[in-house]
This record gives structure tokens, sequence and C-alpha cells, in this order.
């Protein structure tokens, strides 16, 4: 079985992503598996296949060049996808159905979608636009869900095998391994692997080599599903991940318009994510459901920090962690007149721990320090949704949700806060229609609501932040909302593939990090979040991918986006919008175990700044220049269970930066791959 996958995957062709082939399934858009030709909304899906021939550090590296995904770094490590120009807690991100956006999720680029191990991942889907009424909080830009390899075994028999993996990258003399195994019999399976990844420091165009750029990481995953009656599956699984070191780049090397850096120790020490979940599902027909689901989940994140400022004799030691219950239920149940209705609840509750140490190397007098979150402080959310998927005839479809939400988030008292309970309810709704003009055409419009309630890391955070800045607390914020209308076309013909989407957006009641006019005694800016400003949005998503011929294949993605925010009645270019970008490039099959690709990566220039990003030292004063690689990769079979792939990526070993990322990218890199099937 292993060895058949791996063949696969070294065949496919991780580039060949601009649009999605014909009868892709996803379940993110609508909660139950369908098309993605069908659903009339935006997706994106990464599948096995493509996640094997690919050679990504994180998560998010998949999503690169995709439509409407644009990948911001800001350190090694950490790596956020940027969707319809929101980042961070503005996206919703999940694991196996489970919210990975937790109460201490920055509403900016963060590091913890790094700790969700690509290796294990068997589909990576994205849908664009808000998700509110199916998804609660956070679901504003779209939702970005990551799901586990589930194996299935069908013979009544015992069997199983396995896969050995190793990669090697030349840029930064990277390696990481991973080994798996499955076994099972019809209605049981039990999967499992490790994986673990040491990246030295990063080479980039032009042959320098870049400081604190090195880190590594491990992971481990082990997964049952067991049929315990017919029509009723029980799976239980656990992920675990850590990168026991990581340096914050930007924060130890200066930036533009610096002449020191702003520390002189930072570290991410440690990050790590414990995650386990048991699911139930139920297949048989009832009076209430043709199919549901329970879940039951816990996931620990672990965010510890050793820190100290350039030029101060104080280095704090910070311990962070969320702790984050899951229940969640759904059903589906097919209705009379072409009606089918999904229906459901879910509650998380979280709970922070934070606790902050000073130390002075020079004296060695050690003293406690308010912390980065109140210490104890919780945010529990509750909702109850339904979406009626109504089949009107053969060419129409229309999709309407309705979700209420209620989220309950308290901070204690602490050093620097009074104690508060902040409540935000919430009513979200989207309508979505897709109208068949023939059977490979459908045109689609949706309009639709998300929300998303300020969280501890809004509410309470105390402490550096990127950029030279400090953040202080705020408890009076409320909730933002954003309201979004797109419309387009999507094509799945025998020849072509694609869709083509343009979207406004109206964000309101935004939270906004401010300057305050005050400066620490280390010259950190000081900052608080405030409910100040208006975003109004705008883009065209498009991604398109044909066939020549049998063995020749092409595809193309582009995604442009503006953004302009509002702030006590003045108008400027919103933050952190990304240029143009996309990628473009050939596969061919040049026999039944080669294939050889050669593809382009691109961004256009970037000099709409706001405010913050002008005195953002991760950014080049005056404007980002656009940039293009060349790339090419080959994937070969050399026997039923061994594959090589070879990738050569920027070949001109072109020196750039992908904007509002804080380091440059990597240079000429030449990454090989062999995998191992038994």
């Amino acid at each position: 079985m292993r060895a058949a996958l791996v063949a696969l995957a070294a065949l496919s062709s991780a580039g060949a992503l601009g649009a999605e082939p014909l009868e892709v399934i996803q379940v993110t858009a609508t909660r139950r598996p369908e098309s993605t030709f069908d659903v009339p909304v935006a997706t994106n899906v990464v599948r096995f296949e493509e996640i094997r021939a690919s050679t990504p550090q994180t998560v998010m590296d998949l999503l690169r060049g995709h439509t409407g995904t644009y990948v911001q770094q800001t350190t090694p490590g950490q790596g956020v996808v940027i969707v319809r120009g929101l980042k961070g807690s503005e996206v919703l991100q999940l694991v196996d159905g489970f919210r990975l956006n937790n109460a201490i999720f920055r509403n900016a680029p963060n590091q913890y979608v790094a700790l969700v191990d690509s290796q294990m991942l068997g589909q990576l889907e994205v849908v664009r636009g808000p998700m509110s009424a199916l998804h609660g909080s956070d679901a504003m830009g779209g939702v970005v869900q990551m799901l586990s390899e589930e194996p299935v075994f069908t013979a009544d028999t015992w069997s199983g095998g396995g896969a050995l993996r190793t990669m090697y990258g030349s840029a930064d003399d990277s390696t990481l391994s991973r080994a798996e195994t499955a076994i099972g019999r019809s209605g049981l399976a039990i999967s499992g692997g490790a994986t673990y990844q040491s990246v030295g420091d990063r080479r980039v165009g032009g042959g320098e080599t870049l400081p604190y750029t090195s880190y590594s990481s491990r992971a481990a995953d082990l997964k049952l599903r067991t049929v315990i009656v017919p029509g009723h599956e029980i799976m239980a699984s656990v992920q675990y991940s850590e990168q026991p070191k990581t340096p914050r780049y930007d924060e130890l090397t200066p930036g533009f318009g610096q002449a020191q850096p702003n520390s002189a120790v930072f570290y991410f020490e440690p990050q790590r994510r414990d995650f386990a979940q048991l699911r139930w599902r139920g297949t048989n027909t009832t009076a209430l459901w043709d199919n549901a689901e329970a879940h039951v989940g816990r996931q620990v994140i672990v965010d510890d920090r050793r820190t100290r400022d350039y030029g101060s004799n104080n280095r704090d030691r910070e311990k962070n962690s969320d702790t984050s219950w899951g229940v969640t239920f759904q059903a589906g149940k097919s209705l009379p007149s072409g009606h089918y209705l999904t229906y459901g609840a879910e509650y998380y509750d979280d709970t922070v721990d934070s606790s902050r140490v000073r130390t002075n190397i020079v004296t060695g007098v050690v003293t406690d320090r308010p912390p980065r979150f109140p210490d104890g402080s919780t945010m529990k959310q509750f909702g109850v949704f339904a979406v009626d998927d109504w089949n009107l005839g053969e060419r129409m479809d229309l999709v309407a949700g309705l979700r209420w939400s209620s989220v309950e988030t308290r901070l204690p008292p602490s050093g620097v806060t009074v104690g508060t309970t902040v409540d935000a309810n919430d009513l979200s709704g989207n309508l979505s229609v897709a109208y068949a003009v023939r059977d490979d055409v459908r045109l689609v419009a949706n309009l639709g609501r998300g929300f998303r309630a300020p969280n501890v890391f809004d509410l309470g955070t105390f402490g550096d932040r990127p950029g030279n800045r400090f953040n202080i607390p705020n408890p009076d914020l409320t909730s933002e909302t954003v309201t979004t209308l797109d419309a387009g076309v999507k094509v799945d013909g025998e020849r072509l593939q694609g869709e083509l989407v343009g979207y406004v957006s109206r964000y309101s009641d935004k939270i906004t990090s401010v300057l305050t006019g005050e400066v620490t005694e280390s010259g950190r800016l000081v900052v608080q979040n405030r409910n100040v400003s208006k975003l109004d949005l705008a883009g065209i998503e498009a991604g398109l991918r044909g066939q020549l011929r049998d063995d020749l294949e092409w595809y193309a993605t582009a995604t442009w986006t503006q953004g302009d925010e509002t702030v006590a009645g003045t108008e400027t270019p919103a933050d952190r919008i990304p240029p143009i970008f996309g990628m473009a490039g050939l596969v061919w099959a040049a026999r039944t175990n080669l294939s050889l690709e050669a593809y382009l990566v691109y961004a256009g220039s970037q000099d709409r700044y706001s405010p913050r990003d002008e005195v953002d030292p991760r950014i080049e004063p005056g404007g980002t220049p656009g940039w293009v690689t060349w790339n090419v990769r080959g994937a070969w079979q050399a026997t039923e269970a061994f594959s090589l792939s070879l990738r050569l990526a920027n070949l001109g070993d072109l020196r750039y930066r992908e904007f509002g990322s804080g380091l440059d990218a990597p240079g000429f890199d030449c990454l090989v791959t062999l995998d191992y099937g038994f």
C-alpha cells in the first residue's frame, strides 16, 4: 500500500496547483465531502500526492504561489498565509476539524502554524472568504484546514507497509527524515510516523549567509481508526511537534533604518504543540441525520521565550501556554425538494498560563515581572449553526447558512490590568449561489459576514512586539466584523480547469495596534490594540490548469489585492497588503516513471505602504522590489519501492525578500528527496 502511494507522490507535480483538477474533494467549505467544482465558494486543495512531492519546511510553504494565498515569513521556522489581505487570527486555522487558533493567537503573523507537521498531512484545504456561519470566530479572510492522512484497508486479512523519506536542501544545509507505517484490515487501521528536521543558517542570493537562521524540529503522530459496529466508526489520534530553540532573526539583526538590533537575545525556547482527539462518525440513517460526527479534543500550545533587549543587562525568561478543550457535533440530512441540511454545535474552552522572570546578568538578581498575558485568563466559545444546500433543478444551487456565537473572555487581575470579563455575541450568515451555464462551466456568487471576537492576546498582552514595539493591554475592545461579496466563474472541462473570482470586503471595528506616543527605557515604541479603523479590500484571484496534450500540462495563477484603511477620517493604504503574485509552469510526463517540470514564481513590486509599513524595520523603505525565480524539478520512480526527486530552485541565485517578511528568501537551492516504500 505505502509503496504505491510513494510512487504516486514522486510522479505528481507539486507545481501544478494553480487550479484543481476534476473531482477534487474538500470538506471545509461545506463541512461535508463535496467536489471543489460543485461548491459555490473559492477553494484551494493541496492533495496527498502533491504534499509528498513538495519539500516544505513549514505547512504554509505548500501554499506559496497558489491562487489567493500569499505566504509571509518573519523568522525561520515560521510561516503564515495571508488570505484576501487578512492574516493571523483574522484567518481561521483548523487541524482535523479542531481550532488551531486559540486565546493567544495574534492578529498578525505568528509561529503557531509551523507546529503542525507537514509530513503527516493527507490534504491541505483553503476556503477564501468569510466562513463564520460554519466555523465561528476568526473565519474572516477564510479558513485553512490541515487534514492528517487516514489510511484505509479493505481486505479481511491483515496487511501493512511503511515508508522512509529523507530530504536535503543546499541553501541552508537542511535535512529532513520521516519514518511512517500503517497496518490494518477491513474496519481497522493503525498508523503513525515520526519526523526530524535540522535547518542550518540560510544562504541568500549572491552568497551571503544569514546568522540566527538555524533551528531544528521534531514531530510524531499516531492514529487508530476502527468500526465498532456497522455504521459507527471511532478514531483516536495524537500529534506532537516541537521546536526546541528557534531564533527570532528580525529581532537579532538590524533592520532597515536601524544601526543596531532590537534584541541581544531572542529565542522561542521551546515552541511545542500537543494534541489529542477522539472522533465518532455515524453513517446509519436516522430520523435526525443521514450521517453525523462528534469530536472531543485537547490541544496545548507552549510559547516559551528567552529575551534580552540590546544594551540591557536584564534577561527575561517567559513561560506561556494555552490549553484548549473542544467538543463539536455536526450532522447532515437530505430533505425533500432538493434540500440538504447541515447543522451542529461546538464549544471550546481555553485557559492561559503565563509567567515571566527577569535576571540581571551582571548582579544575578532575579525578580518576578508582569507576564505577557494575564495568568489564568480564560476564553469560552459556543456556537450553533445550520446550513441549507438547496438544489433548484439541474442548473441552480443555493446555499444559505446562519450561526449564533457567544464568546466570553475573562482576564484576572494582574500587575498591569484589573480583572475584567468581555462578552461578545454574534449572528453570522452567508448566501451563495451557483449556476451551471454548461456541465463544465459554473457562475458563482457569495455574500458572507464574518466576525472575530477579541481574544486574550488582543485584550491583555504586555510585552515586546515585532518592529521595535512594546504592547500594553486594553480590556475595552469589541468584536471585528467583515462583509464580503464575491463573484466569478469555475471551469472543469476535459482539457481546462480553473477559476476566476473577484471580491470586495468591508472590514469594520478593526483591532489595530496604535502608537500611544510613549517610549520604553530600551527605546521601544509603546502601542495598544484599539477598535479604531475601517478597512476596504478588493481583489481578483485567478488560477488555470490546462492540458496541451496527453503528456504535457501548463498552469498559471495570479492574485491582485488592494486595501485602504480609514482611521479617524484619514484614509491610507492598508497594512501588509501583498503585491500581485502567482506562479506559472509546464509539466511533462516524459515517461511512465519520469516527470519533468519548469516553473516560475513571481511577485510584483509593492510601494503602497501603510503608516506602520513605513516604519517597520522588516520592510524596505520606499518600496519592496518585485521578483521572479526560475525553477526546475524532476521525479523518477526507479523501482516500485524507490523514488528520487530533484528540485533546483532560484536558478538565477536572485537575492529578494517577499513583501512583509523579516528576512531574505533562500538563494540557489538544490533539494534532493529520496523515498522508499515497503
